[in-house]
């Protein structure tokens, strides 16, 4: 984590729609702890070095000698919220001490993976499994020993524990089996989340196209439309007021377009990269005759990011690029080669395994999925609820980004297959490698100026991974480095003193030396994306006096159904 990052809430980076690529959803929640061949490299590449082993045990034992003599310097991160707030842990003597030997316990386990010269992918196997070993025997988690826990139990007469309790049996009885970030009813879509004025002006089986209300006089003639996730809601764009990018966006003067995803079911098990690939050109389409344009904006996040990446491969390919004034893509991964932890846990026999058990149940279902994205943080969004809703029983905090990850979309059988075959054969990063709608892709044909974010916390799509679209598209990239992670690089409104990124005038090859050349800029990158669109979008005209047309009629306010399907 950078240090400067934007401070954030816990957990403000649950969900990543392309961790949907991680083969352990359709199966076993057990199945992403088993080391496998990984476990038995990490064992060979000790033995390998007995001198290491000796070296770190004997710095162990030394150091849990000196914390029982009380010499120890060993203090927990003054960032660290376990501990942090809690004078318990450094004035009780026990308590000192328990927490001492866990920190060194824990830096020489995760040592040893360091000292097994481990592969990339074994070594980002291991580092996860031990790492939710380590988070999992935190004292902070055990009510016997956290202060905390502790003193609110005696104050409360036992009554926090029995609270806690009942949250713990409400939580694991369904999935996803692991604490609940947000409370279900603590907001409402259409009332204080996704409120920007729109309509939908077009329904099919598969999406709605929202049209936003234009908030000032005059607008850019050529529309932006942004496409979504697809194992979220599209909200994530349009949370509370002063905190959505749509909201931003229409304020600047830009006409915004947004699909809302239907969530599928059993249905829809066919629906693969053809098919959604299809109802980006549709949407594209209707916002280009809607605007009486011959050319729209397009703005890609994520898996949903990927999909329109495809589609202006299939546009380059068929001589249509030409539609595109300009394209956008945020926290997308399209080379995934190292592509950070869930590339790493994938393999062609779990892949096999999980696309066999969507296939059978006809889509896979988002809730499982929320539950292993949740596992690779297991300190943010997972314990961090346990010692909150169990131990403390308190309710999580109502907070627009936790619902809005704990309000996921079912990804069809088919989708689920095409996106594991990308991963696999990392598809995208080579001409041909990939198909949509019968044509072979190449993004090195794709010339559109391209404005393309990442977060450099982003602890599932690693920044230098969505580096590497500079090096694929052909066109001239601006690439923007934001402080933050996977989500909060999304909700990154104005006016936020911490907030900043990162920018520089060429894209090397290398991200390291993109990184050492760039200069940061004060503020949110979304001001610097909408003198960006500016630039892209054309002249101003009038604003439209109505939203849709007399071919494309509105048919329900802004948010539309099917956001509120489950």
């Amino acid at each position: 984590m950078s240090t400067g990052e934007v401070e954030e809430e816990p957990g403000t980076d649950a969900a990543a729609p392309l961790d949907l690529l991680l083969a352990d959803a359709a199966s076993s929640p057990l199945r992403r702890f088993l080391p496998g061949m990984s476990g038995v490299r990490f064992t060979a590449g000790l033995a390998r070095h007995p001198g290491r082993v000796v070296r770190r045990g004997a710095g162990l034992a030394g150091e849990l000698a000196r914390i029982g003599a009380g010499r120890s310097r060993i203090e927990a991160d003054e960032k660290d919220r376990r501990f942090a707030s809690e004078e318990g842990w450094t004035k009780n003597p026990l308590l000192r001490r328990t927490l001492q030997g866990y920190l060194a316990a824990g830096e020489a386990a995760r040592g040893l993976v360091a000292d097994a010269d481990l592969g990339w992918g074994d070594g980002q196997r291991m580092g996860f499994i031990v790492d939710n070993l380590v988070e999992a025997s935190s004292p902070s988690n055990n009510p016997v020993l956290n202060p905390k826990v502790l003193k609110r139990a005696i104050d409360t007469g036992g009554g926090s524990l029995v609270a806690g309790g009942r949250r713990l049996v409400r939580d694991f009885a369904t999935p996803p089996r692991v604490p609940s970030m947000v409370e279900p009813d603590a907001f409402a879509v259409g009332e204080d989340i996704a409120v920007t004025p729109g309509a939908v002006v077009l329904r099919t089986d598969m999406f709605e196209l929202i049209q936003y209300t234009p908030q000032t006089t005059k607008v850019r003639s050529t529309p932006l439309l942004i496409v979504p996730p697809t194992i979220n809601k599209y909200y994530v764009i349009d949370l509370a007021e002063e905190r959505s990018l749509v909201e931003h966006l229409v304020r600047g003067g830009q006409q915004v377009y947004c699909i809302s995803w239907r969530n599928p079911d059993v249905r829809h098990a066919d629906w693969g990269v053809d098919a959604y690939g299809k109802a980006i050109l549709d949407a594209m389409d209707a916002a280009r005759k809607i605007a009486r344009q011959q050319q729209v904006a397009l703005l890609g996040i994520c898996s949903g990011g990927m999909l329109a990446s495809m589609v202006l491969a299939h546009l380059a390919a068929t001589g249509d690029l030409g539609r595109v004034a300009a394209f956008s893509l945020a926290v997308t991964v399209l080379d995934q080669q190292q592509a950070g932890l869930p590339s790493a846990l994938l393999s062609h026999k779990a892949a096999a395994a999980s696309t066999k058990a969507s296939r059978e149940k006809g889509y896979l279902d988002g809730r499982v999925l929320a539950e292993v994205f949740a596992w690779l943080r297991p300190n943010d969004l997972i314990w961090n609820y346990w010692v909150n809703n169990y131990l403390l029983g308190y309710p999580p905090k109502a907070f627009d980004i936790l619902y809005w990850n704990a309000d996921p979309v079912r990804m069809t059988a088919g989708m689920h297959r095409d996106f594991m075959d990308l991963a696999i054969s990392n598809g995208l990063t080579r001409p041909g490698g990939a198909r949509m709608l019968g044509t072979d892709l190449d993004l090195g044909k794709v010339d559109a100026d391209t404005y393309v974010v990442a977060g450099i916390a982003d602890h599932l799509c690693a920044w230098e991974s969505c580096y590497q679209t500079t090096q694929l598209l052909g066109g001239d990239t601006k690439f923007v480095l934001s402080t933050s992670g996977h989500i909060a690089a999304m909700v990154n409104p104005p006016g936020n003193p911490k907030a900043s990124f990162q920018t520089a005038s060429s894209n090397p090859a290398d991200p390291k030396q993109w990184l050492e050349a760039a200069s940061k800029v004060k503020g949110s990158w979304w001001d610097d994306y909408l003198a960006w669109l500016d630039e892209r979008t054309g002249a101003e005209r009038n604003r439209p006096r109505r939203l849709g047309s007399a071919a494309f009629e509105p048919v329900c306010d802004a948010p539309g159904t099917y956001v509120h399907d489950r």
